[in-house]
């Protein structure tokens, strides 16, 4: 029967960019409907910000994930191509480079040697890649694929304090906002450490206060600045 074990290092990519954007999501725009909302506006003026924070945020979060994932690909890339190079250069040499991490490791120079030499001949620069520069299949920077996840994650995450914004009784707007984003923060919070492997508690606790400091510090500006205006 074969064996198989359930790894969370293939969800590294997709779950940390959906984690960041939909936290950032709640967190964004529920902060701006609060400082909003508390300098006096009324609530067409309330979800005009809540709906530019959704889209210019999802469209911030698309933008800067593809940079960074791309600056990180281009640099994988750049290793990749020099390691190919010093391949092709001089084998021998990258044979016993090899060898000497398998030895580091713990392999005996023997053994080490061997399974240098049978993965150079499978696939030499594949085991380069993975052993000498950390670059594996799973772990590989992927541009796309991590705008697209953040800049959805953010729109569903800016959705849940916009659509309060839009139901809630106007007087205990702010009041709504800031229940729905904690609960919602909270739960996000233990979702993502669950599926991270990682303790739920402290996650939540975590995202949960920060947040409650942030509306609370953007509601007291809100108000200042409508007073002053």
């Amino acid at each position: 029967m074969p064996h198989r074990e359930q790894h969370r290092t293939d969800r590294v990519g997709w779950l940390r960019a959906a984690v960041l954007g939909a936290n950032d999501g709640i967190v964004s725009t529920a902060t701006l409907i609060v400082g909003v909302d508390a300098s006096g506006a009324n609530r067409s003026a309330v979800l005009t910000a809540a709906f530019a924070g959704l889209v210019g945020g999802a469209m911030s979060m698309a933008v800067g994930e593809y940079v960074s994932v791309s600056s990180q690909r281009d640099a994988e890339q750049a290793d990749l191509a020099m390691e190919r190079r010093e391949l092709a250069a001089d084998p021998v040499s990258e044979l016993n480079e090899l060898t000497r991490i398998y030895e580091q490791r713990g392999i005996e120079p023997g053994l080490a040697a061997a399974v240098a030499e049978q993965l150079t001949r499978r696939d030499a620069l594949g085991a380069h890649a993975r052993d000498e520069l950390g670059i594996t299949e799973v772990a590989a920077a992927r541009p796309l694929q991590a705008a697209g996840s953040s800049a959805a994650a953010f729109s569903i995450g800016a959705a849940v304090p916009t659509l309060v914004a839009a139901l809630a009784w106007k007087p205990a707007l702010a009041a709504f906002v800031a229940v729905a984003a904690l609960v919602s923060l909270a739960v996000l919070g233990a979702v993502g450490a669950r599926l991270g492997g990682a303790p739920w508690l402290p996650a939540a606790l975590r995202i949960t206060v920060l947040s409650a400091v942030a509306m609370g510090v953007t509601a007291a500006i809100g108000a200042l600045v409508g007073t002053a205006i």
